[in-house]
């Protein structure tokens, strides 16, 4: 049953990360502002293959954050 779980939430996470990057790539910012931002995202998907579920929380403060218009500083 837990592996159900796993699975579940696996799939939710791939499913979110996925429209987080369309979201990225459609944002109007900076290069820097988005290479930032798409950076955070490989980092997130990283930690998804450790821990899923610190990956899954990671993610919605991630997008909580571009619903909100908070974005990193830009990178140079």
């Amino acid at each position: 049953m837990e592996r159900d779980g796993q699975l579940e939430l696996y799939t939710l996470v791939a499913a979110r990360l996925k429209e987080a990057h369309a979201e990225v790539r459609a944002l109007q910012v900076p290069e820097g502002v988005r290479m930032a931002l798409t950076r955070k995202l490989l980092v997130i998907t990283a930690a998804a293959k450790h821990d899923l579920a610190n990956a899954a929380r990671r993610l919605e403060l991630f997008i909580a954050d571009l619903d909100e218009g908070r974005f990193p500083d830009e990178e140079r």
